[in-house]
């Protein structure tokens, strides 16, 4: 099997095995899968913990409003009503006013927190660190871990409009975000490799070889944005390192008063030992 360490831009991502003979239009999906599927369980750990801070989404038409302003408008939050945690709720005001303000009690807190970060670590970049492949089952694993906690804290449900809903439902909309940006779609990814697009009509032995315990580093790009930059010749561990290396060489060097204190086999007063 190839090892790929997948990369965008310079960013480590994840790891993943594939046969040579793999044909890379299959590939390069399996590879947008993965790495959109891990954004995917980002986006809803993010919303998970202000979920656990701060309650259910409110009304977008209620969103940003100040209590007064919601009085005067005679506007209600329904499903506030009905979305109500396990064990009840306890108030606790969201600052930015996206959320309701009623929060899960500190039990069901922490069940959401403890899914969150087992989530976390499932798709985790120091997965690679530690030489360990991310498939596909692994961040579905991560995203039914996380269903299943909202629906035990949350055993009615969340509001249609809520982005954890609307995530679990593939309802999400990110048109003019960040997160929107990250994403690529699977039609349009591209693999390169040492500075050569791993074309999808040839196979992945065309560019790595037969040699099925080769390793390579994997760029993923979106189709357009053109040929990613080149790896660095040494890493930057490995530069930090030789730059440690001459520095001390230098402060050595600086410790010398004469050459003959700086040439092997001499001793301090020139002659040899």
């Amino acid at each position: 099997m190839v090892l790929l360490h997948v990369k965008r831009g310079d960013e480590s991502q994840f790891l993943l095995q594939a046969p040579g003979s793999t044909e890379l239009e299959e590939l390069t999906v399996q590879v947008a899968r993965v790495y959109n599927g891990r954004l995917k369980v980002q986006r809803l750990c993010s919303e998970m913990e202000e979920l656990a801070e701060h309650g259910i989404f409110l009304p977008p038409n209620m969103q940003g409003l100040t209590d007064d302003q919601i009085e005067e408008l005679k506007l209600k939050d329904e499903w506030g009503e009905k979305c109500v945690p396990s064990g009840g709720a306890v108030f606790k005001k969201d600052d930015i006013g996206r959320r309701n303000g009623q929060a899960p009690n500190e039990k069901m807190k922490q069940v959401l927190k403890k899914t969150i970060e087992e989530a976390k670590a499932i798709i985790s970049k120091k997965q690679v660190e530690a030489g360990v492949c991310v498939t596909m089952e692994m961040v579905k694993d991560a995203l039914d871990q996380l269903r299943g906690a909202v629906m035990i804290v949350y055993p009615m449900g969340l509001p249609p409009y809520d982005p954890i809903r609307m995530e679990f439902e593939n309802k999400e909309d990110l048109s003019g975000t960040q997160a929107g940006l990250n994403v690529i779609k699977e039609s349009e990814a591209q693999l390169w490799w040492a500075a050569k697009e791993l074309r999808r009509t040839k196979k992945l032995s065309d560019y790595v070889g037969k040699n099925e315990k080769t390793k390579i580093i994997a760029k993923i790009q979106q189709r357009g944005q053109g040929a990613p930059a080149r790896e660095p010749i040494i890493s930057s561990e490995e530069q930090k390192q030789l730059m440690l290396f001459y520095h001390r060489r230098q402060e050595e060097l600086k410790g010398c008063r004469g050459p003959a204190r700086c040439l092997p086999g001499l001793n301090m007063e020139g002659s040899r030992s």
